[in-house]
């Protein structure tokens, strides 16, 4: 059985290491990104304008409406 003593510390990479293996890891991630098509970037792009119409929507509705309850209550 080995011996191991209180104050022995596990060795912690250098901050030169850790960079360049944060580097190495995006460079990893970076390589796993998949570019759309123009079909594809085309309809998440119209898909994206008709959601942020349609809350623009609601929260018109809900400003004219709030408005108006408030109006009514405290006249």
């Amino acid at each position: 059985m080995a011996k191991t003593s209180a104050n022995e510390k596990a060795v912690k990479p250098n901050v030169f290491m850790r960079i360049g293996l944060f580097i190495k890891q995006i460079i990893d991630e970076l390589r796993k990104v998949v570019t759309p098509t123009a079909k594809e970037l085309f309809f998440w792009s119209l898909a994206v304008f008709i959601f942020v119409l349609l809350l623009m929507a609601l929260v018109t509705g809900m400003d004219f409406g709030l408005g108006k309850a408030t109006l009514g209550i405290f006249g």
